[in-house]
């Protein structure tokens, strides 16, 4: 019994290690592709600022 509940108790712990990477893999992933589309853009307005002129 006792060896039953703490392997019961111990799997939350390592799920919510998981769920919390997962969240900081997401948010990365996230920021880098947010900061990879800004760089997009402003590339964009630089050649079409510099095509106009």
């Amino acid at each position: 019994m006792t060896q039953e509940a703490t392997a019961e108790a111990r799997v939350p712990t390592q799920r919510q290690r998981s769920d919390l990477f997962g969240i900081a893999c997401l948010a990365t992933i996230g920021l880098v592709t947010l900061a990879w589309i800004a760089g997009l853009v402003w590339g964009a307005m630089a050649f079409f600022n510099w095509l106009v002129s």
